[in-house]
């Protein structure tokens, strides 16, 4: 394991990188959830006009779901924590709506949920959301597909620069240094001279005074959403696409790959069933909570809604 040693910037990870607001949501909850709101911060990062988001000075705007406060005035979110507690939230009424939570339960300090509401969010979603298994067909062909995505000791060695967002930025400039930068460096054909100077002089990480070298990096040495990103393909070179992640854009270089072990479907099969499910999981999910928030009051924070049931 190499990286940056800071795991602040989601190519490794530390004691403290993968920290997060403590809850009561189940692991399959909060594993789904991250998955939701990466997806969400991405499309926002794509879509948004430019917005800078408010320094935390004075009192803070205060983020509503059907008028039921999801901070204080003395709390400053980042758009992620925020979008997490309106979905939290959205969730925690519905399961009031439906009738597995009583009507008098509220939100805890600072976004926590009582182990009640969190029970009752299960049992909403184990009936709202029923995901059959996949077929042996549809196994295989995703097996076929990500070949490298079950392999043993699979390893990157990686550089990096990253574009971190931070209070106050810019997004959409930030959004259009990283691209331009992505397609300077993806034309270089210098053995690497240009990524190093440009690492140095713009990433928001360590690993910047190294030319941006993060060394031999495997899966659990990155954040999941870093990971998915840059394993489980044979991809060499600077990716031909910006890699998001909770700390930013990332210009990634992949300079070798180790592709480990290659296990059978039959070794697999379980393993490719369980992600096939959790993908159906998180897709449905996001789906339920566009329908719940497009018939929710959605007051301070940008969440993904629609009018009608969508296609699973």
């Amino acid at each position: 394991m190499s990286g940056c040693g800071t795991g602040s910037c989601g190519c490794g990870t530390s004691a403290t990188s993968q920290s997060a607001p403590q809850s009561t949501l189940s692991p399959e909850q909060t594993a789904a959830y991250e998955a939701l709101s990466a997806t969400v911060g991405a499309t926002a990062m794509a879509d948004t006009p430019a917005m800078a988001t408010p320094q935390p000075m004075g009192q803070a705007p205060v983020a509503r779901i059907n008028g039921v406060a999801l901070n204080s005035t003395a709390e400053w979110l980042d758009d992620e924590a925020l979008r997490q507690r309106a979905c939290t939230e959205l969730l925690r009424q519905a399961a009031q709506q439906g009738g597995f939570l009583a009507q008098d339960d509220v939100p805890g300090v600072e976004g926590a949920i009582s182990t009640k509401a969190s029970n009752a969010i299960e049992q909403l979603l184990e009936r709202e959301l029923p995901i059959p298994d996949p077929s042996e067909e549809a196994c295989r062909r995703y097996h076929d597909a990500h070949p490298a995505a079950h392999a043993h000791g699979e390893r990157a060695q990686l550089r990096h620069v990253l574009f971190a967002v931070t209070p106050g930025v810019d997004v959409k400039q930030l959004r259009l240094r990283a691209e331009a930068m992505l397609i300077d460096l993806r034309c270089a054909d210098d053995g690497g001279a240009k990524f190093a100077e440009a690492a140095a002089q713009w990433s928001n990480c360590p690993s910047g005074q190294q030319g941006g070298d993060l060394g031999w990096l495997t899966r659990a040495d990155c954040a999941p959403e870093f990971a998915r990103e840059v394993f489980g393909s044979a991809e060499i070179g600077v990716l031909a696409r910006l890699v998001h992640s909770r700390f930013g854009l990332h210009v990634v270089e992949v300079v070798a790959r180790d592709p480990g072990q290659q296990p059978s479907f039959e070794e697999v099969r379980q393993a490719i069933a369980l992600t096939l499910r959790q993908q159906a999981w998180v897709n449905a999910l996001r789906q339920y909570l566009q329908l719940l928030a497009g018939a929710a009051v959605v007051e301070g924070v940008a969440l993904d809604a629609a009018d009608s049931p969508l296609v699973q």
